[in-house]
């Protein structure tokens, strides 16, 4: 039992971690003018990663060593639903990663990214939090045993 806490407080902490990321990169695209953004985001981007693989490899500890039998998970569609929903926001971030990857090395020449940019990767990053956040919805209801 005492795994199964730690491994819910690991995957509790790393969802936090990985909203805020997201959203301080959303806060951060946007035209300031500041020196700077590039970096901002591309080290913000790391922590989202961090966080990201820190739920995957918590979730993955839970479906293993958890309370719960692994069939409690993997016989659920809601479950199935819920990593389909955590694969889309993990490939839909790619995009703004590159873009993140690119702008840091043009920072250091003195070019930040236009106006347009940002806000392209702004609004991906806002759709990513509208997909992301029925994650955790999808989370209670399967523990409540919708989809059983």
């Amino acid at each position: 039992m005492a795994v199964d806490i730690v491994l819910a407080y690991l995957h509790h902490a790393a969802m936090v971690l990985f909203f805020g990321a997201l959203w301080r990169e959303f806060q951060l695209c946007r035209p300031s003018g500041e020196r700077g953004v590039a970096l901002a985001l591309a080290k913000t981007d790391l922590v989202y990663f961090g966080a990201a693989l820190g739920l995957l490899l918590s979730g993955l500890g839970r479906l293993t060593f958890g309370a719960m039998p692994a069939d409690f998970y993997l016989g659920n569609p809601v479950f199935h639903a819920k990593m389909g929903l955590f694969l889309l926001v993990g490939v839909m971030s790619a995009w703004p990663t590159m873009r993140f990857m690119r702008w840091r090395k043009r920072a250091s020449t003195g070019i930040q990214p236009s106006p347009a940019e940002l806000e392209a990767t702004r609004k991906l990053i806002l759709v990513e939090l509208c997909i992301a956040a029925l994650i955790p919805l999808l989370a209670v209801l399967m523990v409540r045993g919708v989809g059983r």
